[in-house]
């Protein structure tokens, strides 16, 4: 229960159309908004409550980020792992080649080291291999982890750890290990149950606190405005590890699950003793095709011939539907079952080719469930390389786009002119075409593939601007209005949660983000660099991350072990 206030600033943002703005906010005892305008009509609403100024701060509801991979994203990211993607310190593969050598001299022999976040392209460096990884590490068990989400890449020594130098496993359903002409395994995983069985030994061995590794990467969400998220790869043995961190002293983050698809009983009911505001189930999660940046998508187009994806060992043809994770046949077959239970379906698709399966496959399955013109807000997430028809399409069938600006801001340079050509390239993740076609987007980040930065993906939906600063595919810009909606309002409607959270609205729960300038009234080509979160709300109590991390810190992680075997069906998933 939070204590009845009053909170008044520079001006509050509520993301309402019904009262766009206003400079307090009420907050009864039961931690909602109790009433929205100005000073006199909330003390007219809470005439006893105390209240508190907060100068020149701008509030808005608290962000609202509908596609992440906390748990995960935390256990391979934080300590003990090591995070090496590019945007996090090492841009370079000589940067990523002096940790490895340097920590490979400072590690006592026969200790595992864990790294995540290479990346082919952004690196400029060719997909590692066992024998490959052995002139950084040898004797050594090391596990890699691919920026993407979608590859796993290990030494001799972990491979002869798990017995599979002798026993390789066979491949996973939609999924394969990399294999020498003899049929061993040559250090490589590809998608997400063969990346997670290839993983979840390092994890086990690694000895992480599951629950303080992942509360760190709810402190980092929290840091950038983020009240509310999502687990898009929820699998039941997650379920204690969530319910332990809702309970924590001044958690920051609601979660909605998404349970995926390749385990049993995801489309059971969803019982918890948690909050159901904290921790909650939604849908069901499947991965159509795999990434653009390991050549394993979807594209009724070819790469390039180019520097970047020479150097990346990109195959120039990815086979079109051969890229495909599942045949139509059986993406169909898992909606056909749990269309009727009311679950909100969330696939993964990158490729144009395979948004024109997973559209048909939406179709059929809303048809036979007699789902059409209902409220049944299923969803497809990223979306790179979609077309502009294509959104026409995704209207009609009145299907979400949650898309991954990310994908621009971080590859975009690449993107156009070096993996495919401009006219592709420059306009990849159309939010524009989006918008045109009457539809609202929501944005994400997809931890740990990139950092939780909405305010950064808003700055390049109004700009399209690159990390570099450089503006492509500018008919793909959106107004200001419409990309801060896609991180509160929008996102807060495409996770099912629009009655709870995404608008300073009376009656919702109270959960807000402090910015330290109006989003409105700064140079839109210097956004980011002018709004920036000072810090958050939730349930009308400030977040207090010291007191959070400081409880995370000393569970006991003999009671979440479990998680480090996780293995066989989740994973990240740009």
């Amino acid at each position: 229960m939070a204590d009845p206030k009053i909170l008044a600033a520079s001006t509050v943002i509520t993301m309402d159309d019904g009262l766009p703005r206003a400079t307090a906010v009420a907050v009864a005892a039961d931690g909602t908004i109790a009433a929205v305008g100005d000073l006199a009509a909330c003390q007219a609403a809470l005439p006893s409550a105390p209240v508190t100024d907060l100068g020149d701060t701008v509030l808005m509801p608290g962000f609202v980020e509908p596609h992440s991979h906390p748990l995960l994203s935390g256990m391979s990211t934080q300590s003990p792992a090591h995070w090496i993607a590019p945007y996090v310190g090492y841009p370079t593969f000589a940067d990523v080649e002096a940790l490895w050598h340097q920590l490979h001299a400072d590690t006592p022999a026969g200790e595992l080291l864990m790294f995540n976040g290479l990346d082919r392209l952004l690196h400029g460096c060719e997909s590692p291999t066992a024998d490959s990884l052995e002139a950084y590490f040898p004797g050594r068990s090391v596990v890699v982890a691919d920026n993407s989400g979608h590859a796993i890449y290990c030494t001799h020594a972990y491979l002869k750890a798990l017995g599979w130098d002798t026993a390789p496993p066979a491949d996973p359903p939609a999924s394969h290990f990399g294999r020498n002409a003899d049929g061993s395994l040559n250090g490589q995983a590809f998608e997400v149950a063969a990346c997670m069985q290839m993983a979840g030994p390092a994890l086990a061995k690694s000895g992480a606190n599951p629950i303080s590794s992942t509360a760190e990467w709810y402190a980092l969400m929290s840091n950038n405005g983020i009240t509310s998220t999502t687990e898009h790869t929820y699998q039941a043995a997650m379920q204690p590890a969530y319910e332990a961190l809702s309970r924590l002293p001044s958690c920051p983050l609601r979660i909605s699950l998404y349970h995926v698809s390749t385990e049993d009983s995801c489309g059971d009911e969803f019982t918890s003793t948690a909050d159901p505001d904290f921790l909650h189930k939604n849908g069901i999660k499947l991965w159509a095709d795999g990434s653009p940046w390991v050549g394993n998508v979807a594209l009724s187009f070819p790469y390039l011939d180019s520097p970047a994806t020479r150097a990346a060992g990109i195959t120039l043809d990815t086979g079109g539907l051969a890229a495909m994770n599942y045949t139509k046949e059986q993406l169909q077959s898992v909606v056909d079952e749990h269309a009727s239970k009311g679950w909100q379906f969330a696939v993964h698709v990158n490729g144009d080719l395979a948004l024109d399966v997973v559209m048909d496959v939406f179709n059929e399955g809303l048809e036979k469930a007699g789902l059409k013109s209902t409220d049944h807000r299923w969803r497809v997430e990223h979306l790179g390389a979609a077309q502009q028809p294509q959104f026409a399409r995704l209207a009609e069938l009145d299907v979400h786009p949650s898309m991954s600006v990310f994908q621009f801001i971080y590859w975009g340079d690449l993107l156009d002119g070096q993996m495919f050509p401009s006219e592709i390239g420059a306009n990849w993740v159309r939010t524009g075409d989006a918008v045109a076609a009457g539809l609202e987007p929501s944005f994400h980040n997809d931890g740990s593939v990139s950092p939780p930065l909405p305010l950064l993906n808003v700055h390049s939906a109004i700009t399209r601007q690159t990390g570099s600063g450089t503006v492509r595919g500018e008919a793909q810009k959106m107004a200001l209005d419409a990309a801060l909606k896609a991180i509160t309002v929008v996102a807060a409607r495409a996770i099912k949660r629009e009655d709870k959270v995404g608008s300073i609205t009376v009656g919702k729960l109270a959960d807000f983000v402090e910015l330290t300038a109006d989003p409105y009234e700064v140079d839109p080509d210097h956004f980011r660099d002018q709004v920036d979160v000072r810090g958050t709300w939730v349930q009308g109590e400030k977040v207090d991350l010291d007191a959070f991390l400081n409880a995370a810190g000393v569970t006991d992680p003999a009671e979440h072990a479990h998680l480090h075997s996780l293995g066989r069906s989740g994973g990240g998933c740009c």
